[in-house]
C-alpha cells in the first residue's frame, strides 16, 4: 500500500482515550467506515491480499471482521463465513476456546461452510494479542480447509500478537495494512 492510501486510512481512525477502561486507547474505525472513499480503499486493499494468496473463502471475526470481511468477499468474488461467539450460530458448529488476559472465550463456525480444498483468509480490524485469530486458524483447519493467511487493518505490535500467531500460521502470511 502506498503512502497516500495509508495516510487516508490513518486519518480516519480515531483514538478514544480511557475506553473501555482507564489507560486503554481504543482505536475507533467508525469514522473510516463512514467515509466511502476510505472504506473503498480498505476493501480494495484487503481484496488484493486475498487474491494474492489464492483465497477461495473469507472468514470474518465477530464483530468488526464481519463489517470488513463481507464487502471484501463481494469485491473479490469469494464466499464469506462468519466466526461467531459461542452460542450465536444455529445448528452444528465447531467451537474453539482460547485464552484471554483473564479467563477464556470461545468462538464457533458452521462446519459445513468449510471444505477440503478451500483456502481461507481470516479478516479482522485489529490484531492485538492474537487469541481470536489463532482460534479461527484452528477452526479452519479442523473444518478441513487450508489457511491462506490473516489480513487485518491494523496491528498493535506492542501486544505481541504476531509472535504468538506465527507458529499456528505454519508459514501462511499475516498482513497488516497499518502497524501501530
Amino acid at each position: 500500500m502506498t503512502a497516500a492510501p495509508r495516510e487516508l486510512l490513518l486519518s480516519r481512525i480515531r483514538d478514544v482515550p480511557d475506553y473501555p477502561k482507564p489507560g486503554v486507547v481504543f482505536k475507533d474505525i467508525t469514522p473510516l467506515l463512514a467515509d466511502p472513499e476510505a472504506f473503498g480503499v480498505l476493501t480494495d486493499a484487503l481484496a488484493r491480499l486475498c487474491a494474492a494468496q489464492g483465497a477461495t473463502k473469507i472468514v470474518g471475526l465477530e464483530a468488526r471482521g464481519f463489517i470488513l470481511g463481507a464487502p471484501v468477499a463481494i469485491r473479490a468474488g469469494l464466499g464469506f463465513i462468519p466466526v461467531r461467539k459461542a452460542g450465536k450460530l444455529p445448528g452444528a458448529t465447531l467451537s474453539q476456546a482460547y485464552e484471554l488476559e483473564y479467563g477464556t472465550a470461545e468462538i464457533e463456525v458452521h462446519a459445513e461452510d468449510l471444505a477440503p480444498g478451500d483456502r481461507v483468509m481470516v479478516i479482522d480490524d485489529v490484531l492485538a494479542t492474537g487469541g481470536t485469530a489463532g482460534a479461527a486458524v484452528e477452526l479452519i483447519r479442523r473444518g478441513g480447509a487450508d489457511v491462506a493467511g490473516i489480513a487485518v487493518l491494523m496491528e498493535l505490535g506492542f501486544l505481541g500478537g504476531r509472535a504468538r500467531l506465527e507458529p499456528a500460521l505454519r508459514g501462511a502470511p499475516l498482513e497488516a495494512l497499518l502497524s501501530l
